[in-house]
C-alpha cells in the first residue's frame, strides 16, 4: 500500500542550509526534491571525484596480482597513490608486452651488433634488413644483389642486403640486439615486480577507496538537495520542502526540534506530489522491483504490488508447470545468497521456486514426467487437473480462467478506485461495466456449478443488465447531454468488447508456454532413453546423464526467460489497462549517509 506522507516546510536563513542538510542526512527520513543530475561547477567537480574513485577501484579490482606476492604497505592518501601505481602497472605492462614482440620478431636475425652496422654505414656500406614472401623472394635474381639469406620460414624469407639497395620489402634498421632487449625486459621485471606488490597493498584498501566514494555521494547528495531552497525576503531567508513517512513523524520531528530550526509541518496532499513509499509485508515486498519498473502510482492511485505479487508468482508457475524444474529453482535461489550482487533476490526465486513446484505438482509434471500415472500417487489422483475440461486441455481451461478472474479483479479495482477518487456520481459509467462483466462472470459461474436455477440465473442476468445499461448509456457522466452519453455508450461497447475479448484470449500464452517448455523436456528424455537403451551397458548411463542434464539446463533456462517475461506483460499490460493504473509517482528517495 501506499504510505501516507507528511509535509515539511522549513524557513531559515540563507547560508543555513549546509546545517540543515547535514540534520536531515543523519535522520535519513527526509525526501528533498533533488536533481538527478550536476546543477553547476561544484556538483560537477564532485561528479568528477566519484568516477576517479569509481575507476580507481575498477582498476584495482581488474589489476592481476600473482598467488604469493608479498603486500609491500604503502602510508599515505589511497586515492592519490593508487592513481600513480596503476599508471606505472599499465605503463610497464604494455613496455614488456612491446619488448617480448621486439624479441620475438629479432629472433629471425639471428646476434649482430648494432655499433657495428652504424660503423659499416658509415663507412658508405650501409646494411639494409629485408622480409619478403617466399614467391615474391624467388622473383628476385639473387646473383645480381649483395644479399644474403639469414632466415627462412613457412610462407617468409629474412634477408640483408649490403650497399645500395632498391629491393622492396624493406623493414626499419634494427637498433638494439636480443641480448639488449633481454636485458631491458629484466629490468622492467624488476620494476613490474615492485609495483605488483604495491598493487596487492592497495587491493587490501579497496575499503578505503569505497568509504571515499560513499563520502562523495553523501555530499553531492546534500549539495543538490541544498540547490533546491529558494530565496526569499531579499535573499534574507530561503525555503525548502521536504517529505518522510507520517508513520515517522515522532522520530523526524523530535530530531528538527533538537535543532531549532523552523518548519511547518502538514499533511501532504495530492497537489503537492509527494513522493512515493511502499509500505508492504515481507513477501509482498519481494514483488515491488516489478512495480518500480513500470514505474510507482500517484499520491491517490493504488499500489498494485499485492495484486503483482499474488499472479505474478501464479502465472510464472503456470508458465514453468514443472515441480522439478522448481526444485532447481529453489536451489538456485539459495545458491544466490551466497552472491553479493544477487543477495537480494535471492528470496524472490526461492518464492518463486515454491510456487513452481506446488503448480506443478497440480499439473502433475516432474521433469517432463507425468506423475499421475505413478502408482504411489494412485490414492491422490482427484487433486491432479484433469488432461480434459468439458473437451478441451485442461491445461487450456485453467489459463482462461485464470485470465478471467484476473481481469474481473482489474475491472473491480478499477470501480472502487474511480469511487475513491472521483465519487460515486463520477463513475457509474465504470460501476455499470464492472457490474455487468464482474457480476455477470460470477452469476454464471454459480450457474454452472448448479447454485443457481435457470430462472433465477435469468432474472439476475436482467436486473444486472438493466441496472448496467443505465450506468453504462444514461448516467456514465452526468454532466453531459443524456443523448452524448448514449453515443459514448455505444462507442465505449464497441471498443470493450473487442479488447476484452483480446485480453482474454492473452492467457493462453500461460498454457502455451508451460506446454511447449513440457514438450521439449519429453523430447530430452525420449532422447536419453535411446541411448541408454534397456540400460544393461553400464558405460550408457553416462551419455545418458549428460544428455539429460545439459537438455533440462537448456530447458529450464529457456522456461524461466518466457516465464518471466509473458506474466510481466500480463501484469503491466491486461492488468494494468483495466484497472486504470498510472505510473505518475515518483520515489521515494531520503537524504541519508551513503
Amino acid at each position: 500500500m501506499i504510505a501516507p506522507m507528511t509535509k515539511y516546510s522549513f524557513i531559515l536563513l540563507n547560508g543555513m542550509q549546509d546545517s540543515l542538510m547535514d540534520t536531515l542526512q543523519e535522520t535519513g527520513l527526509m525526501d528533498i526534491t533533488r536533481s538527478l543530475k550536476p546543477v553547476d561547477d561544484h556538483s560537477r567537480e564532485i561528479v568528477a571525484k566519484i568516477e576517479l574513485v569509481d575507476g580507481l577501484i575498477k582498476g584495482l579490482e581488474k589489476a592481476t596480482v600473482p598467488e604469493g606476492t608479498e603486500p609491500e604497505f604503502i602510508d599515505g592518501d589511497i586515492e592519490r597513490l593508487a592513481g600513480g601505481m596503476l599508471m606505472r602497472y599499465s605503463d610497464d605492462a604494455v613496455a614488456m608486452d612491446n619488448i617480448r614482440k621486439q624479441i620475438q620478431q629479432l629472433k629471425v636475425w639471428g646476434h649482430f651488433d648494432p655499433v657495428i652496422l652504424e660503423k659499416l654505414k658509415e663507412a658508405g656500406v650501409p646494411i639494409h634488413f629485408h622480409s619478403l614472401p617466399t614467391k615474391q623472394f624467388k622473383a628476385i635474381k639473387a646473383s645480381d644483389y649483395p644479399l644474403f639469406v639469414i632466415s627462412r620460414g613457412k610462407s617468409t624469407v629474412w634477408f640483408i642486403v649490403a650497399g645500395e639497395d632498391t629491393l622492396p620489402g624493406e623493414i626499419p634498421l634494427p637498433t638494439r640486439n636480443t641480448d639488449q632487449l633481454k636485458k631491458e625486459l629484466k629490468d622492467r621485471e624488476k620494476h613490474y615486480s615492485h609495483v605488483l606488490r604495491r598493487i596487492a597493498s592497495a587491493k587490501e584498501r579497496i575499503p578505503e577507496l569505497l568509504e571515499k566514494k560513499a563520502q562523495y555521494y553523501s555530499e553531492l547528495d546534500k549539495y543538490l538537495a541544498g540547490c533546491t531552497a529558494i530565496p526569499a525576503a531579499e535573499d534574507t531567508l530561503v525555503t525548502l520542502v521536504g517529505y518522510a513517512p507520517t508513520e515517522k513523524d515522532e522520530e523526524v520531528s523530535a530530531k528538527l526540534d533538537q535543532t531549532g530550526f523552523l518548519y511547518i509541518k502538514e499533511e501532504a496532499k495530492v497537489e503537492d506530489n509527494p513522493p512515493i513509499s511502499l509500505s508492504n509485508n515481507w513477501f509482498v515486498k519481494q514483488f515491488e522491483l516489478f512495480t518500480d519498473m513500470y514505474g510507482r502510482p500517484g499520491y491517490d492511485g493504488f499500489d498494485p504490488t499485492p495484486f503483482i505479487s499474488i499472479f505474478f508468482m501464479l502465472f510464472f508457475a503456470l508458465c514453468m508447470g514443472d515441480a522439478g524444474y522448481g526444485l532447481v529453482l529453489i536451489l538456485v535461489g539459495l545458491a544466490l545468497k551466497k552472491v553479493e550482487s544477487f543477495k537480494g533476490i535471492s528470496p524472490l526465486v526461492v518464492i518463486l521456486g515454491i510456487a513452481t513446484v506446488v503448480v506443478g505438482f497440480f499439473l502433475h509434471t516432474f521433469f517432463s514426467m507425468d506423475i499421475a500415472t505413478w502408482k504411489v500417487f494412485e490414492p491422490i489422483q482427484g487433486i491432479f487437473l484433469p488432461n480434459e475440461i468439458a473437451g478441451y486441455a485442461g491445461g487450456m481451461v485453467l489459463s482462461i480462467a485464470v485470465g478471467v478472474v484476473h481481469l474481473c479483479l482489474a475491472m473491480t479495482v478499477k470501480a472502487i478506485q474511480s469511487v475513491r477518487v472521483h465519487g460515486v456520481a463520477a463513475s457509474l459509467g465504470t460501476l455499470g461495466w464492472t457490474l455487468l462483466i464482474v457480476g455477470g462472470v460470477i452469476v454464471g459461474a454459480f450457474a454452472l456449478a448448479g447454485v443457481l436455477s435457470s430462472e433465477l440465473t435469468k432474472l439476475i442476468i436482467i436486473v444486472i443488465g438493466v441496472v448496467s445499461a443505465l450506468g453504462i448509456f444514461v448516467f456514465n457522466d452526468p454532466k453531459r447531454n443524456k443523448l452524448a452519453n448514449v453515443g459514448i455508450g455505444l462507442w465505449n461497447t464497441y471498443n470493450t468488447a473487442t479488447g476484452i475479448l483480446g485480453d482474454v484470449l492473452s492467457y493462453l500464452r500461460l498454457y502455451a508456454l508451460g506446454l511447449a517448455g513440457s514438450m521439449l523436456g519429453m523430447a530430452f528424455n525420449d532422447m536419453g532413453l535411446m541411448v541408454l537403451g534397456d540400460g544393461s551397458n553400464a558405460i550408457l548411463w553416462i551419455p545418458f546423464v549428460i544428455l539429460i542434464l545439459i537438455g533440462h539446463t537448456l530447458n529450464i533456462a529457456m522456461a524461466a526467460l518466457g516465464a518471466f517475461v509473458h506474466p510481466l506483460r500480463l501484469n503491466f499490460l491486461e492488468f494494468f489497462k483495466n484497472s486504470g493504473y498510472e505510473a505518475t509517482g515518483r520515489t521515494y528517495n531520503p537524504l541519508k549517509k551513503q
